[in-house]
């Protein structure tokens, strides 16, 4: 097995300085540039403070886990290479990173058998150097943070734990530092280093359980305390305001909004800042229920009514009383239950199918609907009379689209709660899903976005961060993504996009004339269809009828008056 580096330059096209935004990205992932002195001091008070075993755990854990953040990338990074050149992605990018120049010795691994061995050399380690920086020659290899990453790197690779020794340290008076990783059970004391990577601080378990309580209490907290209804955006405000408004009148509401919008949690949080609070709330689709059967399901239904009616049984209004009943998707209600609703909110009362006696009812009436009641009112599938009668405080939820600011809150409560419900841990979200969230359109909104969460919980790895991937799973792994300087997500240039570059530069042609060859080019292809030639250079038709306007007024020759100032001119 050859053990030489492969180029590269697919890894340093990733790492971008944008001082203008003030960020460093390593492809999607935020990097910082940081003092050598400064990481040396902190761990200097690290070990004053806790001493020297808990700052050793500390620091571990910190390079491990940026080892397991690398290995998430390597793994995208090369699809398709061999094993050892995507694994070498790791050392590759330690070097990037600063950390310390690494020299493969000897390297044997089988993923499927669970087999590795790798024998690596450093040269200048930062971490030595720090370390014997403020503590002078010690006994002990001190490059804790570097052999941290080293093991979380192979471990995450490798499907097992993979722990890496220093046989040599750079902080002990060796010119260089030599490490060894094999699996921590083959190591006689394997089992003693085990706690360096195991995630059971009990810190982080309170932390874990404190966001499980909060997750549950969110569930569990009136509206009047905010709920699960969360938002900050301006529409969002100005519809929980008129919630606010009304909900301790006794006024029927009409809800309506683009499907998903959360109608029914609306709903909810009026019932709850109401004087129904404890009674009964009562919510029914009229949308899922056939139309033969949704009268007795709204307002009961009387033994022997019709074949099947072997008992009794309450309707949703009866079953609502004193409290607040939710008639969602309204719109889609026969016109002959329709005319029964409006007696019963005409009168208060109501008589079950198959009865003969009237009974009063006395429930707070909330319609939600996503129709166009009026258009459904002109086209003769809705009563204009029912309509008067639902509009009395109309309250339109806003798509979530016209909620931009509240995704990410949004999507930080979901995460919580269905790391509760599914018993798993997630750190949050990285950069680059949360740009994804911002940039998606939502056709399905807050519902789709609560699908969306759910799918990212099952799919992000445990104590892992949410990826784009996970949210967004059929999305071509092809296409490699990152933030610009604007904090956008954008497509990241391939190595096929870099190469045209360099022989576009090389050709010695100006972008004018590059541009005009394209331009050409384009027309040609769609054999002179200016429409299709426009869409081909993703431009509008007025677009490229201007670049040609430009073109064309460049290359005229210049007026007789103007030549005659031209030098060698007659």
């Amino acid at each position: 097995m050859s053990l030489k580096f492969p180029p590269n330059d697919d890894l340093r096209r990733l790492l971008r300085f944008e001082p203008d935004s003030g960020a460093i990205w390593l492809g999607d992932r935020r990097m910082v540039l940081m003092h050598t002195a400064a990481l040396a001091a902190l761990r200097q008070d690290l070990i004053n403070s806790v001493g020297p075993e808990h700052a050793r755990r500390l620091l571990t854990r910190m390079g491990y886990a940026s080892g397991l953040s690398d290995a998430e990338y390597a793994k995208k990074t090369r699809p398709g290479e061999a094993m050892q050149d995507s694994f070498m992605v790791g050392p590759q990018l330690h070097m990037l990173e600063g950390a310390a120049r690494v020299t493969p010795v000897k390297l044997s691994f089988d993923i499927q058998a669970g087999q590795f061995y790798a024998d690596f050399r450093w040269d200048h380690s930062w971490e030595a150097h720090a370390h014997r920086q403020k503590f002078g020659l010690v006994d002990e290899p001190s490059c804790w943070t570097l052999l941290g990453y080293a093991s979380g790197y192979t471990s995450a690779f490798m499907g097992r734990l993979i722990l890496f020794k220093e046989t040599l340290c750079a902080a002990c008076g060796a010119d260089h530092c030599q490490i060894i990783g094999r699996p921590i059970e083959e190591w006689p004391d394997g089992e003693a280093h085990r706690v360096y990577f195991t995630d059971d601080s009990l810190m982080e378990k309170m932390e874990a359980l404190q966001l499980q309580v909060e997750a549950l209490k969110s569930t569990l907290e009136p509206a009047s305390q905010g709920g699960q209804l969360i938002g900050k955006s301006t529409a969002f405000r100005k519809a929980y305001t008129l919630m606010q408004k009304v909900a301790q009148t006794q006024a029927t509401v009409l809800l309506t909004g683009e499907t998903g919008v959360g109608k029914e949690r609306f709903a909810r949080a009026l019932h709850e800042l109401s004087n129904r609070a404890d009674e009964p709330f009562v919510a029914v689709n009229c949308a899922a229920l056939p139309a033969e059967l949704i009268e007795a399901e709204l307002f009961g239904v009387e033994k022997g009514a019709y074949t099947g009616a072997h008992a009794a049984r309450a309707g949703r209004f009866e079953r609502a009383d004193g409290g607040t009943l939710l008639l969602d998707e309204v719109g889609e209600m026969p016109l002959a239950a329709q005319a029964k609703l409006l007696r019963v909110l005409q009168e208060g009362e109501i008589e079950r199918v198959g009865g003969e006696t009237t009974r009063k009812v006395n429930v707070r009436l909330v319609a939600a609907t996503n129709v166009d009641l009026e258009q459904a009112v002109l086209a003769g599938r809705f009563r204009r009379d029912l309509m008067y009668r639902l509009n009395v405080y109309p309250i339109c939820i806003p798509p979530l689209r016209e909620r931009k600011t509240d995704i990410e809150p949004l999507a930080q409560g979901m995460l919580a709660r269905f790391c509760a419900l599914h018993g798993k841990r997630v750190l949050g979200f990285e950069e680059r899903a949360l740009q994804a969230l911002q940039q998606h359109d939502w056709p399905g909104n807050v519902r789709e976005l609560e699908n969306l969460v759910e799918r990212g919980v099952i799919l992000a790895p445990q104590a892992g961060m949410v990826e784009v991937e996970h949210l967004f799973p059929n999305q071509p792994d092809a296409v490699q993504t990152s933030l610009d300087a604007h904090g956008h997500l954008a497509r990241l240039p391939s190595v096929q996009d870099d190469d045209l570059s360099a022989r576009i530069l090389d050709s010695g042609s100006s972008l004018e004339e590059i541009e005009g060859r394209v331009l050409d080019h384009a027309v040609a292809r769609a054999r002179g269809n200016l429409s299709e030639a426009a869409r081909l250079l993703g431009l509008t038709r007025p677009q490229l009828a201007y670049r040609q306007k430009q073109r064309q007024s460049s290359a005229a020759p210049a007026p007789a008056a103007d030549r005659k100032s031209e030098p060698g001119a007659l």
